[in-house]
């Protein structure tokens, strides 16, 4: 049976004339697009112009929801009140929402960011706001909204409660600790950088179902799609390494969510 394995990135991260990655190179090599959505980064024109370039390549653009942090890059915790955080993640998606339309495209699935990301592993109230904002904007739209994230998370556990499609998450540039969670990037080595490890790392995980956590022991991980950080020194080497090498090995990648128009 032919392996199937969604490669996203996350993109539209640039600010005006502060650049961030390379979104176009990266949207010819991956499956799905977790675009930025203004509060972590991302300026309209940045946001419009990166949906324009996934439609263009035909990849599928997903909302990556955040907090509130430009400053910040959407990495530090906020102890935002429950009804704020919902309507934050409403407009939102509204927002990229609006912008993908207009380039003849659509969000088609959610991805928290950073911080919220982290918080919404472990933090009940929080990651209930966020599936009662996608609940809310899917049933507004009439169709199917995917999630996306960690395996074993409260976010995943509540969206699927609430009758949310979701999916799993692993991450090809990350380190994992023995308990399948990632290392804080404030710790040494959380960020992998060699592209051909990183990329026998990712055939493994998709093939076999495990990683190499940092203490050399080998812990389960399944996974529907596997991102590259957009971001990261060398990405577009990194994806395009991960690409080859997987489908040198017949794994057919393919976005889980809607079809990219």
């Amino acid at each position: 049976m032919t392996v199937t394995v969604d490669l996203n990135s996350d993109l539209g991260e640039s600010f005006g004339t502060w650049q961030l990655g390379d979104d176009e190179a990266m949207l010819g090599l991956v499956t799905s697009a977790n675009i930025a959505c203004g509060f972590h980064a991302g300026d309209p024109r940045t946001l419009r112009r990166s949906c324009a370039w996934a439609v263009e390549h035909g990849v599928v653009i997903g909302a990556q929801v955040g907090y509130r942090d430009l400053p910040g890059f959407g990495r530090r915790f906020i102890d935002v009140e429950p009804a704020d955080l919902t309507a934050d993640v409403l407009y939102q998606l509204g927002a990229l929402d609006g912008l993908a339309r207009v380039a003849g495209g659509a969000v088609r699935y959610v991805k928290p960011h950073g911080a919220l990301y982290n918080a919404i592993v472990h933090h009940e109230e929080q990651a209930a706001a966020v599936v009662e904002a996608v609940v809310a904007y899917q049933d507004a739209l009439g169709t199917t909204l995917p999630v996306l994230g960690l395996p074993g998370s409260a976010w995943l556990r509540l969206a699927e409660e609430a009758g949310l499609t979701t999916r799993r998450e692993a991450f090809a540039d990350r380190a994992y600790t023995p308990e399948a969670t990632l290392l804080p990037r404030r710790e040494l080595g959380a960020v992998l950088h060699d592209a051909e490890a990183v990329a026998a790392r990712v055939l493994r995980l998709v093939t076999e179902g495990v990683v190499e956590a940092v203490d050399g022991s080998d812990v389960e991980v399944r996974a529907d799609s596997v991102c590259v950080h957009g971001d990261s020194p060398g990405a577009v080497e990194m994806a395009r390494a991960v690409r080859r090498t997987l489908e040198d090995a017949g794994v057919d990648l393919r976005a889980f969510a809607g079809d990219g128009s």
